[in-house]
């Protein structure tokens, strides 16, 4: 037989093995757990409860206040805490339909709450993706998908 010394870390190393092997079968599914916690998704409260969405209001309130200052400090007029607030809520209920951005389509463009100028930029940049497939021969995109 070896050495003593070879035997003891042979020894240690197996009851290492077993006690960890243990370890993992008894302790069910570890790595499904990763990253499950206080602050993770899954855990805590759902986020559609009543305290979550009284902090959700809070830290809206907090955001607009904030802005609302930098606003005032810069010259501008304060915003309207309220509606703003409202809004950001409900996204759904303040839509309303931006007119066509002049590309002589006829087109109405639905992205809502965004600036005109914006929209228009980004009509732009679709018509020219689809001048670039109309060249290669590739079918073309709808444009007010892609904005």
């Amino acid at each position: 037989m070896g050495s003593p010394l070879a035997d003891v870390v042979l020894g240690v190393v197996a009851l290492v093995a077993l006690i960890g092997m243990f370890g993992l079968l008894g302790s069910g599914n570890l790595y499904g757990r990763i990253g499950a916690g206080g602050t993770s998704i899954e855990g805590g409260e759902p986020s559609d409860s009543h305290a979550a969405a009284l902090e959700r209001d809070t830290e809206i309130r907090q955001m607009l206040l904030a802005r609302s200052e930098r606003l005032e400090r810069s010259g501008q007029p304060p915003l309207d805490i309220e509606r703003e607030a409202a809004r950001l809520r409900n996204p759904a209920a303040t839509l309303a339909p931006v007119p066509g951005t002049g590309t002589g389509t006829g087109t109405t463009s639905h992205i809502h709450g965004h600036d005109p100028e914006l929209v228009q930029e980004l009509h732009q940049l679709a018509e020219a993706r689809n001048e670039r497939r109309r060249r290669r021969g590739e079918p073309l995109l709808d444009v007010d998908a892609e904005v």
